[in-house]
């Protein structure tokens, strides 16, 4: 018979963490065991869950990070979700050859849309045609988001990313999660739990304040736990990565830029914006990996040798070093830098902030080539932010374009990042965890391409 299984996804926990501040997972761990577990490069979300859910590398599956550049279209796209790119058997095709009976929920994890599973949610925005954003979700099938918001109020978008993430997010996807969990009692529930991906960025993972993120998730967690207990369903916790203290930015772009590889367009309202298709060198910046993109081969290892000698750069990856690290795909990029300890990446390409193009100081994560954690903060150098807030959002309510240009562009005031494959010695710090309410499936090692087979294995149990 197969056993139920909820496998929660609290992004940004380690085993470090476990104790008092975690009442409900260290309860958790007590009867049944948490590991350390390495983690996959790169250490970020999509390619972490893609690796979880296949099982494989992201040679095989192709989720080779959160975004990439897409060659035919001459474009880098980010945070897509289509379960389409993922390549691969998923943990629930594996468990339905032994279960035709065998049922999904997908709560949140990325590649949400189109995923073969029974019932999903995940943030969908609408964009109507004069520039303003709607909050809205997508769900499978399509009345589950309006019966879940007409319980719980509308998704709050705003709180799951930018400068006023916090926890209501995460509490709003537990709640939603139990209510999945007990209306409809899948064999497998998938929840993403994202809280303390903020002020583990924001603050850094050494600010004392942490505690109390960490609290907050561990509540949120602990429901969710709760309720897979009345339905007599096996636990598994994992995170995707640890976030790791940081004080260095790279630009690695303007880098490239200064030594005339990469090209920009000046658009007519006097901004710059990245040309990647005329660009014979370009950089997709992924927390503390870079794709780097050289059109030409012959450039390829003038690049590398550039790239190797810029200050906060520990690693250049040529392919056959990407085919030691399971990244050989066809959508890395020709190199892959990796940043130092203390440092990660930005997506900047302009020299003059006064030439930022106009998505840089807005939160916009589906048009930067690149992904940026100064979202997180409203910029410091603004004299009145909340009135600066209350005049765009008047503008929206009275039907008018706005315009929420609250983000800062010094990339110095991020604490935390992630993306780095830790060393071994420092797994219980610096790597995701994986926690079991079974000792059934204990062993001393784990790593993310053992999630599948381990939730196998607890569902089918002999």
């Amino acid at each position: 018979m197969t056993k139920p299984l909820v496998l929660i996804d609290v992004v940004g926990l380690t085993h470090d963490m476990l104790g008092e501040h975690t009442p409900h997972l260290t309860r958790l761990a007590a009867d049944g065991f948490a590991r350390p577990m390495q983690t996959v490069l790169p250490a970020v979300t999509c390619t972490a869950q893609s690796t979880m859910l296949t099982g494989t590398m992201p040679r095989d599956h192709g989720i080779v990070a959160n975004g990439w550049y897409f060659r035919d279209l001459a474009e880098v796209s980010l945070w897509r979700q289509s379960n389409r790119l993922v390549h691969g058997e998923r943990l629930y095709d594996a468990a339905r050859q032994r279960d035709a009976d065998y049922t999904v929920a997908k709560m949140f994890w990325w590649y949400n849309m189109y995923a073969d599973v029974d019932w999903s949610v995940t943030p969908r925005p609408s964009y109507p045609a004069d520039g303003r954003k709607v909050l809205d979700s997508y769900s499978q099938p399509a009345e589950l988001k309006d019966e879940l918001q007409s319980t719980l109020g509308t998704f709050p978008l705003f709180k799951f990313w930018g400068p006023t993430a916090a926890i209501e997010s995460s509490r709003w996807i537990a709640d939603a999660s139990v209510e999945v969990m007990q209306r409809h009692r899948p064999s497998l529930t998938l929840v993403y739990l994202p809280h303390l991906d903020y002020n583990l960025q924001r603050l850094g993972p050494h600010d004392p304040r942490i505690h109390d993120d960490i609290r907050a998730v561990d509540a949120e967690a602990g429901k969710v736990i709760a309720a897979a207990r009345e339905l007599g369903a096996e636990i598994l916790v994992v995170s995707e990565y640890a976030i790791t203290a940081v004080d260095q930015p790279v630009h690695i772009n303007r880098v490239l830029r200064d030594h005339g590889y990469l090209s920009v367009r000046r658009e007519p309202l006097g901004w710059e914006s990245l040309d990647c298709g005329a660009s014979r060198a370009f950089a997709v910046a992924d927390h503390q990996v870079a794709h780097v993109y050289v059109r030409r081969s012959e450039d390829i290892e003038t690049v590398a040798e550039l790239l190797g000698k810029t200050d906060g750069i520990d690693q250049v990856l040529n392919r056959q070093q990407q085919a030691a690290c399971g990244i050989d795909h066809e959508r890395s990029g020709e190199l892959v830098a990796i940043s130092a300890a203390n440092a990660w990446f930005t997506y900047y390409f302009w020299l003059d902030d006064a030439l930022a193009p106009d998505y840089a100081r807005t939160v916009d994560i589906h048009r930067k080539p690149g992904y940026d954690p100064v979202e997180l903060f409203v910029d410091p150098k603004l004299t009145f932010p909340k009135l600066r807030v209350a005049g765009r959002l008047l503008q929206k309510m009275l039907g008018f374009r706005y315009y929420m240009d609250v983000i800062g562009l010094d990339a110095s005031i991020v604490r935390g990042s992630h993306g780095r494959v830790p060393a071994i010695d420092r797994l219980a710090t610096e790597a995701a965890v994986l926690i079991s309410s079974s000792k059934a499936i204990e062993r001393d090692t784990f790593g993310l391409s053992d999630v599948k087979a381990a939730a196998l294995d607890l569902q089918f149990a002999k």
